[in-house]
């Protein structure tokens, strides 16, 4: 592993859903900006970015209750609606009234959750392959959801090679072998494991389908970007365009030849269109 693929988180806050691990970077009187990862990921896809932005925003980082270096425990509620309620949490903790939020994955779920369920305000907001129009989940998702039983008694060898399949199938180039152990290293061993699946049991397009329907309230003061890789092989590319027609004002970004991980596939483009919607206004 590199330097710059190391990535540590350092603080720790106690949720209603458990323990979560967060950091922050940048200077204390810059404006505040979160990054929200999605499943079955964490933070680490946005070490390199969170960096780069460091040098002109303050920005936040966490890993979910249930992913990356966050609490994992069975019982625990690591669905969307739990996420979403501990993003507001989190934020509160941050003294965060009105940040600029850039959301991946499920975690554009969880932070359109927070906004239109539980009142949460953003100054702007840049959506990178979020999952928010149905079908919930990748073919394989839907696999395993549907035989957990399964799935979960799996040998940890069997398992960790699933899952290491699973995360490359994101589409695009492909991802460096280090980066995908790294992705793949939190849900082996004796806690990470049943965490896997915990979360898929838990997450379900219910969770979309309360909030589908109130895109159009969505209010942000400054724009909302829709960023999507075009070789996105988990959710179609044809989805940032139906998005980003529901939600007033958003515009659509593609990066080409990126599949779901933008971040690993083309950081480069990403940044250029996050850094410059960020400098907007």
């Amino acid at each position: 592993m590199t330097a710059a693929d190391d990535w540590e988180l350092d603080r720790t806050y106690r949720s209603a859903s458990g323990e979560v691990r967060w950091a922050v970077l940048g200077a204390p009187d810059a404006p505040p900006v979160v990054l929200l990862h999605g499943t079955p990921f964490s933070s680490y896809v946005w070490r390199a970015f969170a960096r780069a932005l460091a040098d002109r925003w303050r920005v936040y980082v966490w890993d979910m209750p249930g992913y990356g270096a966050s609490e994992k425990r069975a019982g625990q509620d690591v669905s969307l609606a739990a996420q979403g309620r501990v993003f507001g949490e989190l934020l509160d903790h941050w003294g965060l009234t009105e940040p600029t939020v850039v959301a991946h994955d499920f975690g554009g779920c969880v932070a359109l959750r927070a906004h239109l369920l539980h009142g949460v305000r953003y100054r702007r907001l840049a959506l990178v392959d979020p999952v928010a129009l149905p079908p919930f989940g990748s073919a394989a998702y839907q696999l395993f959801g549907g035989h957990l039983e399964v799935f979960e008694r799996l040998p940890s060898a069997l398992h960790r090679a699933l899952v290491r399949e699973y995360i490359g199938s994101t589409g695009g180039p492909g991802l460096r072998s280090e980066v995908l152990e790294r992705l793949v290293e939190p849900w082996c061993g004796e806690s990470g494991q049943p965490a896997f699946y915990r979360q898929i049991a838990q997450n379900d397009q219910r969770f979309i389908d309360e909030i589908e329907g109130r895109y159009g309230e969505v209010s942000v003061p400054g724009p909302v970007l829709v960023c999507w890789g075009t070789e996105d092989a988990w959710i179609p590319v044809a989805h940032a365009e139906e998005l980003a027609a529901r939600i007033p004002g958003a515009r659509v970004r593609l990066i080409e030849g990126a599949g779901h991980l933008v971040q690993e596939d083309a950081p480069a483009e990403l940044m250029a269109a996050v850094w410059g919607f960020l400098g907007e206004g």
